[in-house]
């Protein structure tokens, strides 16, 4: 058995065709089809079922699952080595919230990859309990979310704290208030975030407080699309206080009090207990940390 052989199964396993593992893999499809056959011989067991589409045997799936670890700690080894010069280096890869990705992230990559340019970083977009779960299980490094439930087996500290407020078009009928009181929004058409958003749940959790029932018109997974929708009129929406700031000073969209939605929400950065920080982890928690609050929420 050899590494090759491992990245060809797992391949596989996404593309569901020896063919296209092959393309990607810079292979022939005998070329691919002989790895996999050697390690059914050696260890004695089919991997694929090769009837169309692709698919792997139950022995498949827990081989790509010690596959893959056997990888991971390939790739921890010759990070582990690599730090050994001392120079901060690496792969690393952020989950967070699409509103903190487009509102937060530029600020701090910008800094950190001009000072760090060996340092690579993947962003991969999504909600916070997403987040949580692939911090936890490996799959992303680092994750900046709403810190909303405490998880055991990671480490969070709090960057800054960011609220929920209530927007409207400017054209919308609410948008000539300044302050309104949380009744205002009985029977009114929403925008809603989708129900596994951290603003979504503190949402339902306001209304079920006041016992509003909310006349939801429509459902969307990001605050970009949100903020899209209420400049079309379409209904109003509460989302998080950092993502419309630029829409606000630009007049797109008004935002308006409603003191029943004044609480503040801790955002910060999560990791794995426990887990091995490889230079360019440890240098990216450390200057993130380090960071003012004013670092954050200072304007575009």
């Amino acid at each position: 058995m050899n590494l090759n052989q491992l990245e060809t199964l797992i391949t596989i396993s996404k593309t569901m065709s020896f063919r296209k593992a092959g393309e990607l893999l810079n292979l022939t499809q005998p070329a691919v089809s002989a790895q996999i056959r050697s390690l059914e011989e050696e260890f004695g067991t089919i991997l694929i079922d090769r009837n169309q589409p692709v698919t792997l045997t139950d022995s498949g799936k827990l081989f790509l699952e010690h596959a893959e670890r056997i990888l991971r700690t390939v790739e921890d080894l010759k990070q582990r080595l690599a730090d050994l010069s001392q120079t901060p280096q690496g792969h690393i890869h952020i989950g967070t919230t699409t509103s903190i990705a487009m509102q937060i992230l530029p600020r701090v990559l910008f800094y950190f990859q001009d000072q760090f340019p060996l340092i690579k970083t993947t962003i991969h977009s999504m909600t916070s309990s997403q987040i949580m779960a692939s911090v936890d299980n490996g799959s992303v490094d680092i994750g900046i979310s709403y810190l909303y439930e405490k998880y055991p087996s990671l480490e969070a500290s709090v960057l800054y704290y960011d609220t929920f407020e209530l927007i409207v078009s400017t054209s919308h009928p609410l948008s000539r208030y300044s302050h309104i009181s949380i009744e205002k929004l009985r029977n009114l058409p929403f925008i809603m975030l989708s129900p596994e958003t951290a603003g979504r749940r503190f949402v339902d959790q306001v209304f079920k407080t006041y016992d509003i029932n909310p006349q939801i018109v429509m459902e969307l997974s990001s605050s970009e699309e949100v903020k899209r929708m209420v400049e079309l009129n379409l209904g109003a929406a509460i989302i998080s206080k950092l993502s419309v700031v630029n829409d606000l000073d630009h007049g797109t969209l008004k935002m308006v009090k409603v003191d029943e939605l004044d609480i503040t929400h801790p955002v910060g950065v999560v990791y794995k207990s426990g887990r091995y920080l490889n230079s360019a982890m440890h240098q990216f928690l450390q200057d993130l940390k380090g960071m003012p609050e004013t670092q954050f929420l200072g304007s575009e």
